[in-house]
């Protein structure tokens, strides 16, 4: 007679072994998306420009015509600063502009850094440290999000919310709120 085909059996715990592992490798592709490491979004944004009614053109009658329109008026600088690396190589100059309405807008000019999991901008009062010293302190004082970082390199706009003094907060970040840690920041020196 002829011998007889021996069954396989995988033994339990290698079954679960394996579907652990897959699970864990999953998981930490999910959460650490290393792919964003080599992945660049460049965003372009225009300077933000607002309309002041009441600044007429030059030469315009004052009273008694109608209005003439209104002329763009440019934002003013009321502090910048210079982005420093923390967690990962990042330069660019932040600016904390006052447009003519009246609204703020923090402008991040030239920036490069690294793309990542859950990147946002936070106007800060903490101080800007350099090393792993600056690491984690943007969000243990007072701090506002300004919103998901549009992308790692290019120049961008991010709106003051209208019930925030900018003249309170010091710094920006570029904040990795999955890891609660710095990418990079700018002290403000007002000027």
């Amino acid at each position: 007679m002829g011998r007889g085909r021996r069954r396989t059996r995988v033994r339990p715990w290698m079954a679960g072994v394996s579907a652990v592992t897959v699970a864990a490798v999953g998981f930490g592709l999910y959460w650490f998306q290393p792919w964003k490491l080599w992945q660049d979004e460049t965003v372009r944004e225009a300077l933000p420009v607002t309309v002041d009614a009441s600044r007429a053109p030059a030469g315009a009658p004052s009273s008694g015509a109608p209005s003439a329109p209104a002329v763009p008026a440019g934002p003013v600088t009321l502090a910048s600063g210079e982005l420093i690396s923390h967690e990962h190589a990042t330069s660019g100059t932040v600016k904390l502009l006052r447009l003519a309405d009246g609204s703020h807008v923090v402008r991040l000019e030239n920036l490069d850094t690294s793309n990542g999991p859950d990147l946002r901008v936070l106007l800060a009062d903490a101080p800007v440290e350099e090393g792993r010293a600056g690491w984690h302190v943007f969000d243990d004082g007072e701090h506002v999000g300004l919103g998901k970082l549009k992308g790692n390199k290019g120049s961008q706009n991010y709106a003051v919310p209208a019930d925030v003094d900018p003249a309170r907060y010091s710094s920006v970040s570029i904040w990795c709120d999955r890891f609660d840690v710095s990418f990079g920041a700018a002290e403000l020196a007002r000027g």
